[in-house]
């Protein structure tokens, strides 16, 4: 079984989750595989952008139901890899931009996979829940902290003691989805946003992305350090250079990622 599968289209990883017999849960083999894709993106310097997407079967499609509980809660290893966390993923060190295209329900480890990456693009009946009370666990893979910075204390501390599904469009309204498509349109619009990603200077992208994720534990002189710092690397880069140079000569840039 193959569980995840790995495409590359020029600048465009596409990561599939496929064990739809199991609504894409996770037990230690699929975490491994999912953790190499990872590294595949990682260390291939052609990719600047990546999709985690899922195979869909059944009446209610689901993106990824989490934990595989039929392994059982006492397994030593359960879902978790020791460099990525939770479906070798939540807690997983990445430099280059991670999109989740949603187009079913993702719930428990599976929304904090969503949470984990960068960009949510989903469709209108995806839906998403982190119900990890009604069987007596926490969302303890990162949920219920991404969450709370994403979506503010009051909805995060909602839906997590409720265990309550959050629409795709109320989760847009509350910014944690960044792109609403029309059902079935989802891994056109996310390849059309990796696209577009890529299409950008490869350093400023990965130093401007890193910019976001560390702000978020700097207070403001520490923020203001941070980004002299990161514009004086991209400032002194080849491709900054380059830049200047295409938007001149009024052509397409011709990046080299340094």
């Amino acid at each position: 079984m193959s569980f995840v599968s790995f495409e590359k289209t020029g600048s465009v990883a596409t990561i599939t989750l496929d064990r739809p017999e199991r609504r894409n849960a996770f037990n230690t083999p699929m975490s491994v595989k999912l953790e190499a894709a990872i590294d595949q993106v990682e260390s291939d310097d052609d990719i600047r952008a990546a999709i985690l997407r899922a195979t869909y079967s059944g009446a209610r499609p689901v993106f990824c139901a989490g934990y595989d509980l039929t392994g059982g809660i006492g397994d030593e290893h359960g879902a978790f890899t020791e460099r990525g966390g939770f479906g070798g993923l939540t807690a997983r060190d990445r430099s280059k931009p991670l999109i989740a295209a949603v187009d079913g329900f993702a719930v428990a480890g599976g929304f904090e996979l969503v949470l984990a990456c960068d960009l949510v693009v989903a469709s209108r009946r995806a839906s998403f829940a982190l119900a990890e009370v009604k069987w007596n666990l926490i969302a303890a893979a990162g949920g219920v902290v991404r969450l709370t910075r994403i979506v503010g204390r009051p909805v995060a501390m909602d839906l997590l003691l409720t265990g309550s599904e959050l629409p795709a469009d109320r989760a847009f309204q509350l910014g944690l989805v960044s792109r609403l498509a029309e059902d079935g349109d989802v891994d056109a619009v996310a390849l059309d946003l990796a696209a577009t990603i890529a299409a950008n200077a490869p350093l400023a992208v990965r130093l401007t992305r890193a910019a976001v994720i560390r702000s978020e534990y700097c207070d403001d002189v520490e923020a203001e350090k941070l980004n002299a710092d990161l514009t004086e690397a991209v400032g002194d880069s080849a491709d900054s250079a380059e830049g200047v140079r295409a938007f001149l000569e009024r052509r397409a840039p011709v990046w080299t990622g340094r």
